[in-house]
């Protein structure tokens, strides 16, 4: 910039120079701000209701999805809380579930709000906030299906099941005595149609999930069995996931933690209402 205002300087007109000066500074200001992050961007699925989902207009103060679409959700009420709490836009980044982590590592978005567990080994290449929500783990079952009678896992014996890849949900079918574990399936809207079809007779998710799945498929129900999954509580429990060392950390756990028991339920309830048909 120096040098930059010597060759300036000994510009013939001193008034065009002053000119110059001052649009450069206003860009180097410009520069600044942007650098200094004025948007929050969220990576999420946008394919995961009760938590996200993808809508076509804005009912229901969906927020703006980048490049179209609207999204909605409980996560992306929790992300909208963030946002404001920063003082910074929201900015929704519809991502593949395995694009999560190198979205945040590459820098492409800011923080994963997207229903995503802070497991070990998450830990190991991204930080995570204070829990946003904890819930835990049923089996999805058809209603005219004998395992929709289950109890405990061991009523699961011979059945064909699967979760979502590269989740907890797939590692915990192992506790199941005798289970026939099928192939991973990218998301839950294949499962919902893999379940629905007869190729699978069911598949392990949240209960929030569970409940949506339910509440847009009149064909569905879910078994909470008893005794059911063994698991640490940070696998079935919800965080923000965001860089090693992120600066955003501390102000979001405050954020967080600032939001009682009784509202993160009321937007769970708000966001299965919500919720489009057939999520």
């Amino acid at each position: 910039m120096k040098k930059f205002k010597q060759i300036i300087l000994r510009m013939k007109y001193p008034a065009a120079a002053a000119i110059i000066i001052c649009l450069a500074l206003l860009c180097l200001g410009c520069q600044a701000q942007n650098a200094g992050g004025n948007t929050f961007r969220v990576g999420l699925e946008c394919d995961y209701a009760p938590f996200n989902w993808t809508q076509p207009d804005s009912g229901n103060d969906a927020a703006t999805i980048e490049g179209g679409g609207y999204a909605g959700g409980y996560d992306v009420e929790i992300a909208k809380l963030v946002a404001a709490g920063l003082d910074k836009e929201l900015v929704i980044v519809k991502t593949a579930w395995d694009g999560l982590l190198p979205g945040i590592t590459s820098g492409k978005i800011d923080a994963i709000i997207a229903g995503m567990s802070p497991t070990a080994e998450r830990k190991e290449s991204i930080d995570f906030s204070s829990n946003y929500y904890i819930s835990d783990l049923v089996l999805v079952v058809r209603k005219d299906s004998p395992y929709a009678e289950a109890k405990g896992l061991a009523d699961f014996a011979d059945a064909k099941i699967t979760g979502q890849l590269n989740t907890f949900h797939y590692t915990v079918i192992d506790q199941i005595p005798g289970v026939s574990k099928e192939t991973a399936l990218e998301d839950f809207s294949s499962m919902i149609v893999a379940l629905s079809s007869g190729k699978i007779d069911g598949y392990v998710s949240e209960r929030p999930g569970a409940i949506s799945a339910a509440a847009s498929n009149p064909n569905i129900t879910y078994v909470v069995p008893d005794p059911g999954f063994q698991y640490e509580p940070d696998d079935a429990a919800i965080a923000i996931g965001l860089k090693k060392g992120s600066p955003l950390l501390g102000d979001i756990n405050k954020i967080i933690d600032g939001i009682s028991k009784d509202e993160r339920e009321r937007l769970m309830e708000q966001a299965i209402a919500n919720q489009p048909a057939g999520e």
